[in-house]
């Protein structure tokens, strides 16, 4: 702590006025007489600019070290990962951890692929008794909602399609904007099923999870094989198909309903034996765009492909900085960091707010 004060060029007195202390307190606290709240913590990470978590362990986080030995839009992504995560940590500090639900049934036997199809049916059990339906829109809040992992899309250029976080604090996947909206849905659901499974701790980067060369590798495998089944359930797909076949028309209902590519599609359907091999190679030529203009769906396709390329912060850690702001545990500047808004600007729009309630 002494170090940080004297690397911001403040004398202890001026830090101290800062940080809402008086100096009695904080030479209290500097000799360990008195314990730094925190609330203390949060004001000291925001004039040093480091994180609560860093100024509690004084230990930087992986994600830091990767972020700057990988270049290009990885490490565009890594940044991106480790502000997230360092904030997420941060918030566990202060009381407000992640409401991350792991998997309590395990991977089972078999192969990686058989173990990415079970976990998938497991996910969608609980998708279910939670009243949600894999086929709603919002997947990203729905896998908040229910899993309570941490999900951001951030802008990245081509040639990354997300990421996953997993430590004992931070639970996260990181998509990049998309103009293949079936494409960033499937790669969030390929990063949950890395987060499941316990693929490893700290980070996992997918540059690009339909690449064939990382079929060697058994837990793209199972990402894969588990994103496939959780977006597309055996059952709805049985029941569209029924007892008179696949029609033109319910395989583009399909596509559009689950938001999955034609193509993931056909493959799905020739592995479930509910078409063949010709069918399959017919159906995987048609685009998304042509599905939907096929049933009238253009304008909402166009929605989709809009809200895809739209970056999106953390629901969840929106929602738990703006909790420990209010209930005094943090300052403003972490949520304020989120929304990527000016910390001032945000607090007289809150002030101005709270005073327009009071009038009505």
């Amino acid at each position: 702590m002494l170090s940080l004060i004297e690397v911001s060029g403040l004398s202890r007195h001026a830090f101290a006025l800062r940080i809402g202390l008086d100096d009695s307190k904080l030479s209290k606290s500097l000799s360990g007489a008195r314990r730094f709240s925190s609330l203390d913590l949060a004001r000291m990470a925001d004039l040093c600019q480091v994180t609560v978590d860093w100024l509690i362990t004084g230990e930087e986080p992986p994600l830091a070290v990767a972020a700057r030995t990988t270049g290009g839009d990885a490490g565009a992504a890594l940044v991106a990962a480790k502000r997230y995560s360092t904030l997420r940590a941060d918030m566990a500090s202060l009381g407000y951890p992640q409401p991350w639900r792991p998997m309590t049934t395990g991977l089972g036997t078999g192969g990686y692929v058989e173990q990415g199809h079970r976990l998938a049916e497991d996910a969608l059990a609980r998708v279910r008794r939670a009243g949600r339906s894999i086929s709603e829109g919002a997947l990203a809040a729905l896998i908040e909602e229910v899993f309570g992992a941490d999900v951001a899309v951030v802008e990245l250029g081509t040639g990354f399609d997300g990421l996953a976080v997993a430590s004992d604090d931070v639970k996260l996947i990181l998509l990049a904007t998309s103009h293949v909206p079936a494409r960033q849905r499937f790669t969030l659901a390929h990063e949950l099923g890395h987060l499941l499974a316990g693929d490893g701790q700290d980070v996992h980067l997918d540059r690009d999870i339909f690449d064939k060369s990382q079929a060697k590798d058994p837990s793209e495998l199972r990402a894969n094989a588990f994103a496939s089944v959780f977006l597309m359930p055996e059952g709805i797909l049985r029941d569209a198909v029924g007892s008179t076949g696949l029609t033109d028309e319910t395989f583009a209902v399909l596509s559009c309903e689950l938001m999955v590519t034609p193509s993931a599609l056909a493959y799905r359907l020739l592995r479930l034996r509910l078409i063949d091999a010709g069918s399959c190679d017919r159906y995987k030529a048609i685009t998304a765009a042509r599905a939907a203009s096929t049933i009238g769906l253009g304008e909402q396709f166009a929605q989709r492909v809009t809200e895809a390329g739209t970056p999106r912060p953390p629901g969840l850690l929106v929602r738990d900085t703006y909790a420990a702001y209010e209930s005094g545990a943090a300052t403003l500047r972490p949520y304020a960091n989120l929304l990527e808004t000016d910390v001032d600007d945000l607090r007289r729009a809150l002030e101005s707010e709270h005073g327009t309630h009071d009038a009505s």
